[in-house]
């Protein structure tokens, strides 16, 4: 009997190990589930509505917050100056390629779960699991810090009318720790309620808006549309209106020079201001939502992209126009406004009014931003719960209001719940470096299927060939030319190596760019954001291997549940993923010791100082140093999955004792657990 549910589909012909790693699902048979009436979705969307989602989703905390620090820079990195506007139009072409490969995916398979449906259909199971689980870091955990961020600033616009939110309801006990009177007594812990000597701390606010936001998606998709359009109108308004008032007060003296740092400077700056841009990936969450999606959602991807980064370049040239970046360093260096609302006061102090109405703004921004992130999560979930990769309560749609429910209310808990305690540093990097992760896959799943189904309908196609290649190949060599800093005959060899690139991979180059792209902008981040994502794939490949390769649907269409071939399967999957999330560890934690110790050896030159750092890495104190992102999936590692990884090689093996790879896989399960038990302890006692 087949042990897969109703509406599956047959069994295919029997595959090999390395095909059932890697076995993607078929782009039809993702058309074919969004049609099941139980995982039906009420589609009521159309481009317009999916352009304000996008604008929604992506004016937000960066143009609000970061473009300050893009203009001036900070301790690690030279500012851009009022070259900022160069700055936006670069990470603009950065994220264009990415657009691009999103709305050719969109067009092909119009299906819920983004960039984790994309990976399904092209890079295979295990794939969809990694990027899925990612982009709960880029949804969930970003939402989180959208949350704490829009706490502060409604904190700030409610001082205005005099109303006043007591801190300790207010903000994490990690920020609460750091202010201090002039006797160093901690003023919000003493302010603060106690409950058996404890302090009582959390961000009520932060948990307050997030409650509100997962009611109105409840509610239904229209009534969610509709509330994200009157979000992204005021904010809009109060974008134009400070481009309006700001013009009159612009100094053409705060423009020279233009480029103070020159093009470090507005490498810099491009790299920070990347964040602004995040979110128009969030339109494809909602393709089974949209009346044409197959039309529609390439133009609310590239038409969001488009619009946001023509306000995003009229923005920067009024605000470095309104104050120099010498003033705008001091005032960065001293204060924690808000960028805007500094301009506007420092170029006109009486202007107290106009820096209300952009404050207000600004809550408005990051209320449009956690709407369409929080809507975005849940139907990663649901994608995931309708494949088996997930519980099956994450794919349960509202009756009445045909929204997933569940997922959203699940979803809204998890924020909430990190929203009231957790730190906005801790979260923001989590946030950077899975968004870029995202973008690489969906560019790569873009080359895999032209190879792989090169004659499927494409009802939008990212443009290529050789008249589109040999425009990038030109702004690629005009760079080159004028800024990479190298002899004439080393230019020229990189010159003809690219040419090279760039005529093999003619048809493919947007995609191409966009991998090459983001993976600039992600080494450019720090040691321990790697580490932390590390942390998180390694539960991923717990939860993966204890769940996900036991209730995969298409698993079920291959093997039967449960059986010698099935349990032989899952522990030589989890062995895989076991090896390779110690490694992804151990090298992230090496990388992290490595740059600590070259940033401390200020003597040493070329060879020498990378030798030295070597040495000063791999000393016996450095690895012995408790790193809970680190010890803690270690542990997890050792004391769920590899237990669960031997008991399913002997139960493999107890059927058939030929499966040798199984009990190879179970055999190296326990060396690895004994071996991590002994570093646990060494590390821990």
């Amino acid at each position: 009997m087949d042990p897969s549910p109703a509406g599956t589909h047959p069994r295919p012909a029997r595959l090999s190990a390395r095909s059932k790693l890697f076995r993607t699902k078929s782009l039809d048979q993702c058309l074919e589930d969004s049609e099941r009436p139980e995982f039906k979705l009420k589609r009521t969307l159309g481009p317009a509505h999916l352009i304000l989602f996008g604008i929604g989703a992506i004016i937000g905390a960066g143009i609000f917050a970061t473009i300050g620090t893009a203009a001036a820079g900070d301790a690690h990195r030279p500012g851009a100056g009022p070259a900022l506007m160069i700055s936006f139009v670069i990470t603009a072409v950065v994220c264009g390629f990415t657009a691009l490969c999103y709305a050719e995916f969109t067009s092909i398979v119009p299906i819920a779960g983004s960039a984790y449906t994309y990976s399904y259909a092209t890079l295979g199971e295990i794939v969809a699991w990694i990027i899925g689980w990612d982009l709960i870091i880029e949804y969930a955990v970003g939402n989180i810090a959208v949350a704490i961020s829009w706490a502060n600033y409604f904190k700030t616009f409610l001082k205005g009318f005099h109303i006043n939110v007591p801190d300790w309801l207010s903000m994490d006990y990690r920020t609460a720790a750091k202010i201090v009177d002039e006797n160093g007594v901690k003023v919000v812990f003493r302010d603060a309620p106690h409950v058996f000597g404890v302090p009582i701390i959390f961000n009520l606010l932060a948990v307050g808006i997030v409650a509100v936001i997962t009611l109105i998606l409840i509610r239904g998709i229209r009534e969610s549309a509709r509330f994200n359009a009157v979000m992204v109108g005021i904010k809009i308004v109060v974008l134009t209106f400070f481009i309006i008032v700001g013009f009159f007060w612009v100094q053409p003296s705060n423009w020279t020079p233009f480029a103070p740092n020159g093009w470090a400077g507005i490498s810099a700056g491009a790299a920070i201001v990347f964040f602004a841009y995040i979110g128009f990936d969030a339109v494809s969450t909602v393709a089974e939502e949209t009346r044409n999606p197959k039309r529609d959602l390439p133009i609310g991807i590239i038409g969001s992209l488009l619009i946001c980064t023509l306000f995003y370049i009229v923005v920067s040239a009024v605000f470095t126009g309104l104050i120099s970046t010498p003033d705008l360093k001091m005032k960065l260096a001293s204060e924690q406004a808000e960028p805007l609302t500094m301009a506007l006061q420092h170029a006109a102090p009486r202007l107290g009014w106009a820096v209300g109405i952009v404050a207000f703004g600004s809550v408005i921004a990051h209320t449009a931003v956690l709407l369409i992130f929080q809507l975005g999560q849940p139907r990663i979930f649901f994608s995931m719960s309708r494949d088996g990769l997930l519980p099956r309560t994450f794919s349960h749609v509202h009756k009445k209001f045909r929204t997933p429910h569940k997922a959203t209310i699940l979803t809204g808990v998890f924020v909430a719940l990190f929203a009231a305690f957790a730190s906005i540093d801790e979260m923001v990097d989590l946030t950077n470096i899975g968004t870029l992760f995202a973008f690489i896959l969906v560019c790569s799943g873009i080359i895999v299927l032209r190879k792989k189904d090169p004659g499927r309908p494409r009802p939008f196609k990212v443009p290529g060939g050789w008249l589109w290649s040999g425009i990038m190949y030109a702004a690629v060599a005009l760079v080159v030319i004028l800024f990479v800093p190298a002899s004439v005959p080393a230019k020229i060899l990189l010159l003809a190596a690219a040419a090279t690139v760039f005529a093999l991979a003619r048809n493919i180059i947007f995609p191409l760019l966009g991998v090459l792209s983001c993976l600039y902008l992600i080494f450019y981040l720090p040691p321990t954001s790697w580490l932390r994502f590390a942390a998180w794939l390694n539960f991923g490949f717990v939860i993966y291997v204890a769940y996900g390769a036991i209730h995969s649907r298409l698993m079920a269409a291959d093997m039967k549940k449960h059986s010698p071939e099935h349990e032989a399967f899952t522990a030589r999957v989890g062995i895989i993923l076991l090896v390779m999330g110690n490694a992804l560890l151990f090298l992230t934690r090496a990388f992290d010791l490595f740059r600590a110790a070259y940033v401390k050896l200020a003597d040493p030159a070329g060879w020498s100082r990378i030798s030295a750092a070597l040495a000063q890495m791999l000393h016996s104190g450095q690895w012995t140093e408790v790193s809970l992102f680190l010890v803690i999936p270690l542990a997890l590692n050792t004391l769920v999955l590899c237990p669960l990884i031997i008991r399913r090689a002997a139960k493999a093996g107890g059927f058939s004792k030929k499966d040798k790879k199984s009990r190879a896989a179970g055999n190296a399960a326990i060396v690895i657990a004994v071996l991590s038990l002994i570093y646990l302890a060494i590390v821990l006692f």
